[in-house]
């Protein structure tokens, strides 16, 4: 009998476990802690200690191991006991006593037990299938935007041109200028009075040819093309309804392959898994397999947790 096994499941659901005639392990609740030296979150947990003093019997522990090992409640305390002289002797004699999934009892040098809690294991349900998380610090780059007004003043210098003074003097140059123009505005005249009219017979022309066109063409007035209606009958198949709502609980993953991965290594050991999707913190749920009946369910879940995980647990879904 593997009495801290048992030890460790009840404290998913109880906060005192009482071993008779030893002490008893407690498991108080501690809120998420956020570390920010090492940029690290915990989830919310459950703290478990050790109180030597309390050493009374009540029943839980010894009633629950009789129940799983199908035996007499008075048998199962004799192995209890048992148990608890053999951890007593290891300890007198100056050995650490390991319970796996507890933690560590060794006698310090007054002759008291210490305790050592294992820390791997979170008996807080609530807090199932989250772990710790390490973030890396983001470093980014600070761009500084320095906003200047500069005003920029150039100098305009305005050179006077030199003329040369040889050549012709300035009054004759404007009178050149003055007679070439009345020269060119004359023979512009002449030219465009004798092909005013010439313009105007093009231009009629040219508006016969477009009218001509115009009366040539002809507009049709199409009416819509109507298409022939068909009928389609819808057949909606009916969806088939799953009344396995006790599911047991491999495990839940971050990501979708782990998920698959899982769900193909429970296959080979002939489970019927299969994955029910997501919880409410995103998380991939694996199960060993689903069952409709609830007591089936919950002896599935005892073998599943002798047999191969003692993680496993039950999900019931409306």
């Amino acid at each position: 009998m593997v009495l801290e096994h048992y030890i460790s499941e009840l404290l998913y659901r109880y906060n005192c476990i009482m071993v008779p005639d030893f002490g008893a392990f407690l498991a108080q609740n501690k809120s998420a802690v956020i570390q920010r030296s090492a940029n690290s979150i915990y989830p919310p947990t459950k703290e478990v200690s050790f109180n030597v003093q309390v050493v009374t019997n009540d029943g839980l522990l010894v009633s629950y191991i009789s129940e799983a090992e199908k035996a007499s409640y008075e048998e199962t305390l004799l192995k209890v006991t048992n148990q608890v002289a053999t951890w007593k002797q290891q300890l007198h004699a100056g050995k650490k006593l390991e319970l796996k999934a507890l933690g560590t009892l060794v006698l310090n040098e007054a002759g008291k037990i210490q305790f050592l809690p294992e820390n791997s294991i979170n008996y807080q349900t609530s807090s199932f299938g989250l772990s710790s998380f390490s973030a890396k610090p983001i470093f980014r780059e600070v761009l500084k935007t320095e906003v200047e007004t500069l005003e920029e003043k150039i100098p305009f210098v305005f050179t006077p041109e030199q003329r040369k003074r040889n050549g012709l003097r300035p009054y004759l140059k404007y009178a050149a200028i003055f007679l070439l123009t009345v020269t060119t505005g004359l023979t512009t005249y002449q030219y465009f009075n004798n092909n005013s009219a010439q313009n105007q017979i093009v231009q009629e022309e040219a508006r016969e040819q477009v009218t001509k066109h115009i009366q040539q063409a002809t507009f049709f007035d199409m009416e819509p093309v109507e298409l022939p209606s068909i009928s389609l009958e819808v057949i909606t198949p009916k969806k088939e309804v799953d009344d396995r709502v006790h599911h047991i609980v491999a495990g839940a993953f971050r990501f979708q392959k782990n998920a698959d991965k899982k769900i193909r290594q429970l296959n080979r050991l002939g489970f019927n898994a299969s994955y029910i999707g997501t919880n409410k913190f995103g998380l991939h749920m694996v199960t060993y397999d689903s069952f409709t009946d609830v007591d089936e369910a919950l002896n599935a879940l005892k073998r599943v947790k002798r047999n191969y995980s003692r993680d496993a647990w039950l999900l019931s879904s409306k």
